[in-house]
């Protein structure tokens, strides 16, 4: 495997939604998530995480070590049965083997974290581990993600839809018709933030540069290859990055966030936001704080 990253990153993803549902919540009929304080709409970091899942997947077809560990239709115990099988270690005999090497809880992770790319980003809870009292079940991923809070209020619309084909015969002989709904948010531009720590891929997943640079791809494609009539338009708009000249950072994350400012071209424009283009993004670039590096891509 490549290096571990030598430096930490804090970045802020800029993606918008136009006639879509960008995050559906099941406990409210799979309506947009809303803060109902302030009417900003909410996008979790697991769904996120998903969309970059689903490029890397897409992008590199299972190749060796980019295979993806959380993903649909595969239970997570076959995928830990493969690092058993590698080590020659099972369930049962694990405590033994343990005993015997005591650097086995080790061996297993790095074997995890070598095979699955998302281990190595995002970290990972492998129960199967846990149950055979090994300490590498639960493993710290390096980038982590804060939820996407939308720039201004949105108004979820519900939208009554029709379909003519009929489910079943006894229905047909009754009705020509039946009745749907949908949710959408007519458009919002939304803002997630996210870190990236040196040190725990130093010293636990080993995500590397050519891992980072996968991530800022995934980041910037997670939606190219992810549109549905429930997602409608979806974009990445700009993915700013910044880079500390050292493992643990010069600056506390929160000042190099308060330097992206988002506004309105026209202050006195006071209609709903339709478009990308009725907003200015800006990054204060004079007040970073020595040893911060800005690239802005998108």
């Amino acid at each position: 495997m490549s290096e571990p990253i030598k430096n930490r990153y804090e970045f802020v993803i800029l993606f918008d939604v136009e006639n879509g549902n960008p995050n559906g919540d099941p406990d409210a009929g799979n309506m947009p998530r809303v803060d109902p304080e302030t009417g900003l709409g909410l996008v979790t970091d697991v769904c996120l995480k998903r969309k970059i899942r689903n490029y890397v997947e897409t992008v590199k077809e299972d190749a060796a070590g980019y295979r993806i560990y959380v993903k649909d239709g595969v239970p997570l115990n076959r995928s830990d049965a493969e690092a058993y099988k590698a080590l020659d270690v099972d369930e049962k005999t694990a405590k033994e083997k343990k005993k015997a090497d005591p650097e086995l809880d080790r061996k297993i992770r790095d074997w995890m974290c070598a095979n699955f790319y998302d281990i190595r980003a995002f970290g990972a809870v492998m129960t199967t581990f846990m149950k055979a009292a090994l300490n590498c079940g639960q493993v710290r991923g390096p980038v982590q993600l804060g939820f996407a809070r939308s720039v201004e209020p949105v108004i979820p619309q519900e939208i009554t839809i029709t379909r003519v084909a009929i489910t079943t015969e006894a229905d047909a002989e009754k009705k020509g018709t039946e009745m749907g709904r949908k949710y959408i948010v007519p458009y919002g531009l939304y803002r997630c933030e996210g870190y990236i720590s040196a040190n725990l891929a130093r010293k636990t997943t080993g995500f590397s540069e050519e891992d980072l640079s996968l991530l800022w791809e995934a980041i910037l494609n997670m939606f190219e290859n992810d549109h549905s009539a429930a997602r409608g338009k979806m974009a990445v708009r700009e993915l700013i990055v910044f880079r500390h000249d050292s493992e643990l950072g010069c600056a506390p994350a929160w000042k190099l966030f308060d330097t992206v400012k988002i506004a309105r071209k026209d202050p006195a424009d006071a209609s709903p936001a339709r478009s990308f283009g009725d907003y200015t993004v800006s990054v204060d670039e004079s007040a970073l704080p020595a040893g911060i590096t800005c690239t802005r891509m998108g």
